[in-house]
């Protein structure tokens, strides 16, 4: 269930929007981020740059209580389950929330990610020439060091992610049939009208990972074509993580196993073989399982 949090006394119609209100009411460009406590500050480095941009900002917060300081347009909670965040259930609401406010286009954005200058008219250009499509744009991992705020910062460190393909600016590929195995949620854009349609994400999936690779299935199997978009790049700001992501293997393992009864194959098999590596995990006759309790002392210890 999706909860309007009651942030500074705005609640289900969002609040208002300090630079301007009125031009609010014009907007048909929406970004959608979720974020937690732990991405605050770079979530709000995200707003700040996106204030320069003629879009709504939604912000979900995946905690059961939001911050009263958010600057955001619209600032909804939706609270973990029992096994973690919801981040498909709260993409999902960002984006209904974001077409209630009359958004023509939503820009999903993990909190992490800074826009860069032309991300939001490439995916609005992109969008209104393909409104059936969805548009995934480039993503550098910047290093330790680098002010998000400096624009020619990121402009010095750009480069793209290199597994995924990163055409000119002003370029879009179509993706072929494994291309859609790389779809991820750090940086994409759909219409309303493509998200109307569907598919959504699985709100099944919670805590760590996949959620966004079935998605990527699901555009697969019902014949969505996926673009990559030149020009819409995104910064992903530095922060500490553990390689691989032990504190995460029971999440990857539950969520890995609803991904496979789905579509008959396991995700984040590089993971799964890196934990298998250290003994974390071992392989089953239907997939993958925890291979002894040395999963919690590690995972404690990171």
């Amino acid at each position: 269930m999706v909860v309007v949090a009651d942030v500074g006394g705005c609640r289900a119609s969002g609040r208002r929007d300090p630079r301007d209100h009125s031009a609010v009411v014009r907007l048909t460009t929406a970004t959608v981020t979720v974020a937690s406590a732990a991405r605050r500050d770079h979530l709000d480095v995200q707003l700040s740059a996106l204030a320069a941009h003629d879009v709504l900002r939604v912000v979900v917060w995946l905690e059961p209580d939001a911050p009263d300081d958010m600057d955001a347009d619209e600032l909804l909670v939706v609270a973990p389950g029992p096994y973690g965040f919801r981040l498909g259930a709260a993409r999902n609401a960002g984006a209904e929330r974001a077409i209630a406010r009359g958004a023509s286009v939503i820009v999903f954005l993990d909190a992490d990610c800074v826009p860069g200058p032309d991300l939001v008219s490439r995916y609005v250009l992109e969008a209104s020439r393909h409104p059936d499509s969805v548009l995934s744009g480039p993503v550098t991992y910047l290093p330790a060091g680098v002010d998000a705020r400096d624009g020619a910062q990121l402009e010095a460190h750009r480069a793209p992610h290199p597994a995924r393909p990163a055409p000119l600016a002003g370029a879009v590929i179509v993706a072929g049939h494994d291309d859609y195995a790389l779809f991820w949620s750090l940086s994409f854009a759909v219409s309303a009208t493509r998200w109307k349609a569907g598919p959504h994400f699985d709100e099944r999936y919670e805590g760590y990972g996949a959620e966004d690779t079935d998605l990527g299935f699901r555009l697969r199997a019902s014949d969505v074509p996926l673009l990559w978009v030149g020009g819409a790049d995104a910064y992903h700001q530095h922060h500490p993580t553990s390689s691989p992501p032990v504190q995460h293997v029971d999440d990857i393992l539950r969520n890995g196993r609803l991904f496979a009864e789905t579509w008959n194959e396991w995700p984040m098999s590089g993971w799964l073989e890196a934990f298998e590596g250290r003994g974390l995990v071992a392989r089953t006759a239907d997939g993958w399982g925890r291979a002894d309790s040395d999963v919690d002392s590690e995972a404690d210890a990171s």
